[in-house]
């Protein structure tokens, strides 16, 4: 298999620097023009390549539905600016001034911080300060007769956060007042001074564009015969969004040149490319143009430029869901630890150069969407990242060595599923299944979680032409009615009261990671089984809390138990 490592090292980072610098000076707010603006470039700079890409146009109108998911309104920002403790602040430091999806509006009044519940009597005629849950904040203040709204993020130091409202049409009854951001240093000056009984004026300015509707940009491309692997990147996020998600948006570009000239007919797989705005444009792919039978798995590239030293990030492989076990993660796994080995150990064998880990499936990327639809989709992505959704997730934070190790490992992953001998792939399915399964053993029982792998093992061999694992005849417990990203605005919008018992239950967030892959697994076992093989992935579930989530799934129609 290292053999295709070495065909990999064709990979330049360089030039993925470059198109990161160039899709950097786009603000990539969702329901943007220069969303739009991004992906044209994209397109520009594929066709140069003779690579013939085509953006399928959907809408962002604050209205239409995408499976799960309303679209936000289309927005533009045109000017924002913050004047607090004696500091002045305009978008022309950073478009992060503003939050995204803000109406336009001026106030000058008082800054009340709200650190309780006890403080939202106080807000009326005032300016709301706030720390957490900013959506639910900002309808608060605005119900509340706040005049304007400043959001900060905890651990952002002098960086402005990104904070987005994704606003709906229905939301803009009642969405009024101007909603802007500061750092967290700012914010805690200001916080002392009140605290110490000291008055505190703002003035806010905002000046943005609301429109009936804008295109909601999905860049797609194929190169040779299905089936296709499918490689993703969110292209959306504010400027500059380097790592996040510039980097693995410009490492699409990359690989989709080379594999277009590597490309020949006797490669097993074809390729597919997909740039979209992030979760509204996977599900509108779905939904409206992807014909999921061509699919043997997708790759999402998801924050691929994180640095060691200057971002704390590692990077991560983030696997299949058991539910959806594939071969496909091993490879990754693999081809990640011989691209990262170089540094001069004690023993004849190289030590890692950056700090690698694999970890079960865990949701917030655009690989999710693929993975409820039953396609297996491995992410690789650097985490954490200390710039991330901030004014600083600039170019200069980006690591080269990260978009090596991550862009060859990736590509090589690809070219040994195009064109490795079925033999290798037969002996490399059953290590890696011996490897996944030990893992799991070493803390837990594995009799069901042997069974999906070997139920993955058997799809993978359906498309790679070897010999590998066994199906059984599934008992589904459950079926997903209405398949897509289950959010909390997604619950509200169906019913207030169900939400409000939902938000209750999801308040830690491995819970919504349990209790997708619950509902996948459920499509395939009975009840009691399905719990088990999401204890036997995760170790630790809250069994009760899951039980009481489908049950207000299933009142809502969102799922049926058979």
């Amino acid at each position: 298999m290292k053999r295709f490592l070495k065909e990999a090292e064709v990979f330049d980072a360089n030039e993925v620097l470059h198109n990161i610098a160039e899709i950097s000076q786009f603000h990539r707010i969702q329901g943007s023009k220069e969303l739009v603006e991004a992906a044209e470039y994209i397109k520009k700079e594929l066709r140069i390549w003779g690579i013939n890409a085509e953006i399928l146009e959907e809408i962002y109108d604050g209205k239409k539905h995408y499976l799960t998911l309303k679209s936000p309104i289309a927005w533009d920002l045109i000017h924002g600016e913050v004047e607090i403790g004696g500091k002045k602040l305009t978008t022309t430091i950073s478009p992060l001034l503003v939050m995204a999806h803000s109406p336009s509006g001026e106030t000058e009044a008082e800054v009340v911080y709200v650190g309780s519940e006890e403080d939202w009597k106080k807000v009326d005629g005032k300016i709301v300060l706030v720390d957490r849950e900013w959506k639910e904040a900002y309808e608060k203040a605005n119900k509340s007769g706040a005049t304007g709204f400043i959001a900060f993020r905890e651990g952002t130091g002098k960086a402005l956060p990104y904070i987005g409202l994704f606003l709906t049409k229905k939301d803009l009854k009642w969405a009024r007042i101007p909603a802007v951001t500061i750092s967290e240093e700012d914010a805690k000056k200001i916080i002392g001074k009140l605290r110490n009984g000291e008055n505190v004026k703002a003035r806010i300015k905002v000046e943005a564009e609301i429109r009936d509707r804008q295109v909601l940009p999905i860049l797609y491309v194929e190169i040779g015969k299905p089936p296709f692997i499918l490689f993703t990147a969110h292209l959306c996020h504010p400027k500059p969004g380097a790592n996040d998600n510039a980097s693995g948006s410009a490492m699409l570009i990359e690989l989709a040149k080379i594999l277009s000239k590597a490309y020949d007919e006797s490669f097993h797989f074809g390729f597919a490319f997909l740039w979209i705005p992030e979760h509204f444009g996977t599900q509108a792919f779905i939904e409206k143009y992807a014909d999921l039978s061509k699919y043997y798995t997708v790759i999402n590239l998801d924050m691929v430029g994180g640095s060691e030293d200057r971002g704390g990030s590692t990077i991560m492989v983030v696997r299949t869901p058991l539910s959806r076990f594939s071969l496909v993660s091993g490879l990754l796994e693999y081809f990640i630890k011989e691209a990262n080995s170089g540094g001069e150990g004690f023993s004849p064998e190289p030590l890692p150069l950056l700090k690698v880990r694999s970890y079960s499936y865990t949701m917030g990327s655009d690989h999710d969407i693929f993975n409820f639809f039953g396609v297996p989709s491995v992410m690789p992505i650097t985490w954490p990242d200390r710039f991330y959704h901030s004014s600083e997730d600039s170019i200069e934070k980006i690591s080269k060595a990260s978009l090596e190790v991550i862009g060859k490992a990736v590509l090589a992953t690809a070219l040994a599923l195009a064109k490795a001998e079925k033999e290798e792939l037969q002996r490399f399915a059953r290590g890696y299944a011996m490897k996944y399964l030990g893992e799991i053993s070493i803390e837990r029982e594995t009799e069901t979680t042997e069974k999906l792998v070997m139920r993955g093992l058997a799809r993978d061999s359906k498309f790679l032409g070897i010999k590998s694992g066994y199906n059984f005849k599934t008992h589904p417990w459950l079926k997903w009615e209405k398949k897509g990203m289950i959010s909390l605005r997604f619950i509200r919008e169906l019913n207030e009261e169900a939400y409000k018992k939902f938000k209750e239950l999801t308040k830690e967030r491995t819970f919504m990671i349990h209790l997708h892959e619950l509902i996948m697994l459920g499509e395939i076992l009975p009840e009691e089984e399905a719990f088990t093989a999401l204890q036997e992935e995760y170790g630790m579930i809250n069994r009760e809390k899951l039980k009481k989530a489908v049950e207000i799934l299933e009142t809502l129609e969102v799922i049926s138990i058979l």
